[in-house]
Formats: structure tokens, sequence, C-alpha cells
């Protein structure tokens, strides 16, 4: 199955053409709530209330939900269920957005045929972020899944991750999260169902990783909370032909009022960051 055919792909570039940009992360944190959804007393219904709500406030901007399986799993069963179902319902409602669970999975054999049946059959994601520590025959699980999508982790944004991503390494003596990215490009996505990840807080890591790739998809992680600079980033990682990144921004949409107004104050964020996104992908 070559890229183009790949569902991930295919829905990535509908929205993209689409002019819908933005990746919004599912990221709860029940202790930023709105006050009023306190009398939701179930709270596995509770974060089912507030992730529709935003949901129905963004999906007129996003290619993707990217749900952060810590946030769910820190608070239990609840979390779980919540989980699991507000995956159901954007599966349902809006069938042609992705749905991200990010839960950078990456173990061997039989774990991870277990965590791929976990992710997309049981839990129903359409993509789930991987480690690639341990190399292509443990991820062999989740790369074989012609009908959905992995995202391998390449570089990132966070504090100290340099620690071993710019490690230099093999025969081209060059970084290791160049090396991973360039291995992921050219040997792992036999099905076309792949994307790496590079940090929002330099552009000039992203564009050789963007180079690397060529047109696969990009997660673009930390821009605004972590100080990427968005056209900059634009400039540095758009595809050649297409928009070619999935922008995640998590607390400044979800979390934009803590009144009952939350929907509208995320769709306001959602909006204006999507017309950045597109003024900056034309300006290029």
């Amino acid at each position: 199955m070559g890229m183009s055919q790949n569902p991930f792909y295919q829905k990535l570039q509908k929205n993209w053409s689409n002019g819908k940009l933005m990746c919004v992360g599912l990221d709860v944190d029940l202790a930023k709530f709105p006050k009023h959804l306190d009398a939701v007393t179930q709270i596995d219904m509770r974060i089912l209330e507030f992730n529709r709500h935003i949901v129905e406030a963004t999906h007129e901007y996003a290619c993707a939900y990217k749900l952060n399986s810590a946030h769910y799993e820190r608070i239990g069963l609840d979390g779980y269920s919540a989980l699991k179902s507000t995956i159901e319902y954007i599966r349902a409602a809006h069938p042609d957005v992705l749905v991200i669970l990010d839960a950078k999975r990456g173990d061997i054999g039989d774990t991870n045929e277990y965590y791929a049946e976990a992710v997309f059959d049981e839990l129903g994601a359409d993509v789930v972020t991987v480690h690639p520590y341990m190399g292509h025959e443990s991820l062999e699980p989740f790369l074989r899944r012609a009908d959905k999508g992995v995202i391998v982790m390449g570089a990132n944004s966070a504090h100290g991750a340099g620690e071993i991503q710019d490690l230099i390494v093999g025969k081209a003596s060059e970084p290791l999260y160049q090396y991973i990215c360039r291995l992921v490009a050219e040997q792992w996505s036999s099905f076309g169902n792949c994307s790496v990840t590079a940090g929002a807080d330099n552009p000039e890591k992203l564009r050789e990783i963007r180079a690397v790739v060529g047109g696969m998809p990009i997660l673009l992680l930390g821009l605004g909370t972590q100080g990427g600079d968005l056209e900059e980033c634009i400039k540095a990682g758009a595809g050649k032909d297409t928009f070619g990144l999935i922008v995640n921004s998590s607390r400044a949409i979800l979390y934009a009022s803590d009144g009952m107004d939350y929907g509208d104050a995320a769709h306001v964020v959602a909006r204006t960051m999507n017309e950045a996104l597109k003024k900056a992908y034309e300006q290029r």
C-alpha cells in the first residue's frame, strides 16, 4: 500500500486541503475543568462532557485529536472509560478527523502485539506514538497495520531530550534523531503509514528532519508552550506540496476559559491559531 492510499495519510491530506491544520490535544486535567461541570458527579461522564464540548467547538479546524493516555490512566477506571468513550464519540461524530493516542509504546514481542491490539482494536485509535529504541522488529506489530498510523519519536522539545537524541551515531556521523527519522522514512514505512516527531523549539532541527523524511507527516510538539516560533516552524517544516505538519496544541485551547463559555473560548483560540498556520504556510 502506497503512502497516498493509507487512511492515516488520506485523512490528513483531505483535512489539510480543507484548511483544517490544527491537532487539538485532549489532555484532560480535572483541576482545570470549569466548576459548573462538578455537577456531573460521575467522573468518566464529566470528562466525556468536557471533551465532547471541546470537540464540537474545534472540529472545523482539526485534522486530528491527540489524547495523551497518561492524562486518563492516572484517574483509573473512570479515566480509561472516558478515554474509550471519547475516542468512540470522535469516530462516530467526526470520522474524517484522526484520533491519535499519544501512548509512546515501545516494547518487544508479544507485549507490543498486545499494545497494538489495545490501542487499535480495543480503544479504536487511528494512530499511536511509539519509541524506536528497540528497533524495527519490536515495532512490527504496529508497523504492519497498513490501516493505521504510527508516529515514531524522533526529536522532542522537552528539556534534557538532547542528552540522548543529539548523540552522534552511524557511518554518516549524524545526530541520533536524524538517524531515526531516516530509518523510519527509508525502511520502516513500507505501508506508507509512518510519521515522526519534531520539537517546535528548534526550527533548524525541524528543517533537517524535513529534508530527511521528504513528504512524510511530522508531528510538531511544543508550539507555544515550549517556546516554538510559529512562522519559523512552518518555513522549516512544511511539506513541499502539502502542509505536512500535525501541529499540536493542548492547554491553550482546552483551558482558554474556566467558565461556562469554555467551548466558545476554545473555538476562538483554535480558529486564531489555525488562521495563523494558514497565513504562515501561504507566506513561507
